[in-house]
């Protein structure tokens, strides 16, 4: 489905990242993966070259750092033979924060991975997508920047610019065949794993009011590989070439967009 492709993929190294790196090259492209840790990131690409010989690579990027995110995807359209057909832009961070009490630096550091990150690579992915015909961004967005997040405060707002971000940039880059798409998850990621791991009875409770009890489909998160990664190889695919600029809620029902 997804023969010829060229395809960088961030936040490579695990959870949803991995899932999604993972099945393009199952789908037959060739794929840099990305990621801040070196460690799982080459891990993940390893395991991709189990799959298919010589389809995938793996380069370290810090997605908040302008310098890095140019050097890394110039080296990356460069193993990729020139050209660059699809960016999967899946690395973020995740904390709670307290509109009363969260502070400036945790605010700063929300918005520079998720917020610029975004703006970054997507602009990178532009300038290369541009040259070649266009292509397809996928970033990640969140229920959290559509609704009241009273206890993630930073993250809410983080993703609620993501989101806005996303439409812009596809209002603007469709004039040069580049689509722009977010995907709205709830998956159950080590991230997501970790944070519920942390949780008292108390806070598990609320959770569950929250975020699971409105998923239609089961009241639980779904799987990065089984429900998450046929979407991304359908954005990534030229089957959705004609959606642009839209917020795509993978999630059982969680949410809904408008």
């Amino acid at each position: 489905m997804l023969e010829g492709k060229k395809i960088i993929v961030t936040g490579c190294g695990r959870g949803m990242g991995e899932a999604t790196f993972l099945a393009y090259v199952r789908a037959g492209a060739k794929v840099v993966g990305m990621d801040i840790d070196q460690g799982t990131g080459q891990q993940a690409a390893d395991a991709a070259c189990a799959l298919v010989q010589d389809a995938a690579t793996f380069i370290p990027v810090d997605v908040a750092d302008a310098d890095s995110v140019n050097s890394a995807f110039d080296e990356a359209v460069e193993w990729l033979g020139g050209e660059l057909h699809v960016l999967a832009h899946p690395a973020a961070i995740q904390a709670a924060s307290d509109p009363a009490t969260v502070s400036a630096s945790e605010w700063d550091r929300m918005f520079a991975v998720n917020v610029r990150g975004t703006m970054l690579t997507n602009q990178a992915s532009h300038r290369h997508m541009k040259v070649g015909g266009g292509g397809s961004i996928i970033n990640f967005g969140s229920i959290s920047g559509q609704r009241s997040e009273p206890g993630a405060v930073a993250y809410s707002a983080a993703k609620g610019a993501v989101h806005s971000w996303t439409r812009s940039a596809a209002g603007a880059w469709g004039k040069d065949g580049v689509r722009v798409n977010a995907i709205l998850p709830a998956i159950a990621t080590p991230m997501y794993h970790e944070a519920m791991s942390r949780m008292n009875p108390s806070e598990e409770t609320a959770s569950f009011w929250m975020n699971h009890q409105s998923i239609a489909l089961g009241q639980t998160y779904g799987d990065a590989t089984k429900d998450l990664a046929p979407v991304m190889v359908f954005f990534a695919s030229d089957d959705s070439g004609f959606i642009t600029g839209q917020l795509i809620p993978v999630d059982g029902g969680q949410t809904t967009t408008r």
